[in-house]
């Protein structure tokens, strides 16, 4: 089933789980540690009776803001993430927010990537969507995308098939994707540091 079908088909708990998914993965871009996004976890919990919207309030208090993130399109987007979280979390509140992080997480994947990117531009709808690519597309998606979408499609299969009891696998999953992308924002940044130097 593609990604776009699953997104079509999860319930508020598995759309949560999926939007948040992908923030966490990209909370490196927002000056946050590994730990802050964990009330928002909490509160999809069966019984936890943790508040979404209060803990939510809480965690944009603690990350950067867009201001300071000027210039870097990938944090931007990562920002976008959390400024449309919505404090409520009604089925088509939360089924447009994992939409709309699911194509930003791929597209902040597609923008670090250090292999060069030359996929055509409908290349993120087209796997989304589970399409045949066109000829050559598969092949030059960049391997961070790639791994990306796989972890997007586990995240819902998992709250699919398991519900609340797949939030703590899905938390693994998102995990494993943070660390990756926390090693690459650090590659980058001494790449950056590197050539000021030279300069």
């Amino acid at each position: 089933m593609s990604l776009v079908d699953l997104i079509g088909q999860a319930d508020d708990r598995g759309l949560t789980a999926s939007g948040l998914a992908c923030l966490d993965r990209c909370v490196p871009l927002l000056g946050g540690d590994d730990e802050v996004l964990r009330p928002l976890w909490g509160s999809l919990t069966e019984g936890s009776g943790g508040d979404w919207s209060e803990s939510l309030e809480q965690v944009r208090g603690k990350l950067t803001t867009p201001e300071e993130s000027e210039g870097n399109e990938a944090a931007l987007l990562a920002h976008r993430m959390l400024t449309a979280a919505p404090a409520g979390r009604t089925t088509a509140e939360v089924r447009q927010w994992a939409d709309a992080c699911s194509v930003a997480s791929l597209q902040i994947h597609r923008i670090l990537d250090p292999v060069e990117d030359a996929s055509p531009d409908d290349a993120l709808d087209r796997i989304r969507a589970g399409e045949a690519p066109a000829e050559g597309c598969l092949v030059s998606v960049p391997p961070l995308v790639a791994a990306e979408l796989r972890r997007q499609i586990s995240v819902l299969e998992l709250l699919a098939e398991h519900g609340a009891g797949g939030l703590r696998p899905a938390l693994d999953v998102s995990t494993e994707g943070r660390r990756v992308l926390r090693a690459v924002v650090s590659r980058r940044a001494r790449g950056a540091q590197g050539a000021r130097a030279r300069s």
